[in-house]
């Protein structure tokens, strides 16, 4: 890991360590159930996440993808059922105590979701703000600036949201998710909206990030080509659950009609 640009190595903000060693079960969702009105988005779902592992849920529209990672990080209750971080449950806790899993799981939003308000250095800048208000402007300003230098954007702070392409937005709302050096990294829906360029580079920062940083990532895309560059496993939505996971090399050698019928649509429409 690169210096800050004032040259002082900085210790990670939120010490996310995890108990888990790499390769052993971080997040664990159990028995979930949720929906909206009538709507059931999950009946049963069940799926195990590896520490240190990028682990991507597939699925059509409207099977639930987005909602798994905002049940997550506790934007959405569950109905039922169990969500486990590196042992400690997460389900049913007010917002004040939902505070320390969120120190140590970043987001990166469909949108990215900018604050059109703040220039990018005060975007970048804002969950060590909310996490960690003792942190000094000079720390501040070097934490920022070196999250900016991990995703190939050295020297914007003081540009606007407004300004950014949407390839710059994408990574600037990464930066932000790193900024408080969290133990999860979560992705939805990175490479939506974006030329091919653009949508390699998100993809092989997913890949650095995952190795430089030792983070666990969970991506939500429906672009298989993106799913099968970054992704250490697969899972697969569908029907309420999740209907089968494996390694990429598994997926794709599936005899599960849903997966083959998915998947091989996927990749001809995407071709």
């Amino acid at each position: 890991m690169s210096a800050p640009a004032s040259g002082r190595i900085l210790p990670p903000l939120s010490k996310g360590e995890v108990r888990a060693g790499p390769g052993e079960d971080l997040i664990v969702f159990r028995d979930l159930h949720k929906a909206f009105g009538p709507k059931v988005i999950y009946a049963g779902l069940d799926l195990a996440i590896r520490n240190r592992e990028t682990l991507t849920v597939i699925g059509g529209s409207g099977t639930g993808k987005s909602v798994l990672l905002k049940c997550l990080i506790g934007l959405l209750p569950l109905d039922r059922g169990s969500i486990a971080f590196d042992g400690e449950e997460l389900s049913g806790r007010t917002e004040e105590e939902f505070l320390p899993a969120r120190r140590r799981i970043g987001m990166l939003f469909q949108g990215a979701a900018l604050f059109d308000s703040l220039d990018v250095g005060a975007n970048v800048a804002y969950p060590i703000r909310e996490h960690f208000p003792d942190v000094g402007e000079g720390e501040l300003a070097d934490r920022v600036a070196h999250k900016l230098e991990m995703v190939g954007l050295p020297g914007i702070e003081k540009m606007r949201p407004a300004d950014l392409s949407g390839g710059m937005k994408k990574r600037v709302g990464l930066a932000r998710a790193i900024a408080i050096d969290p133990a999860v990294v979560l992705y939805d829906e990175p490479t939506t909206g974006l030329d091919p360029i653009n949508t390699r580079r998100i993809n092989e920062l997913i890949i650095e990030l995952n190795e430089k940083l030792g983070v666990t990532s969970v991506v939500v895309t429906h672009d298989m080509q993106s799913a099968y560059m970054v992704s250490h496993r697969i899972a697969m939505l569908h029907g309420k659950r999740i209907l089968a996971c494996g390694t990429t090399e598994e997926m794709r050698r599936s005899e599960i009609p849903e997966v083959k019928a998915f998947m091989f649509g996927m990749e001809t429409r995407e071709r």
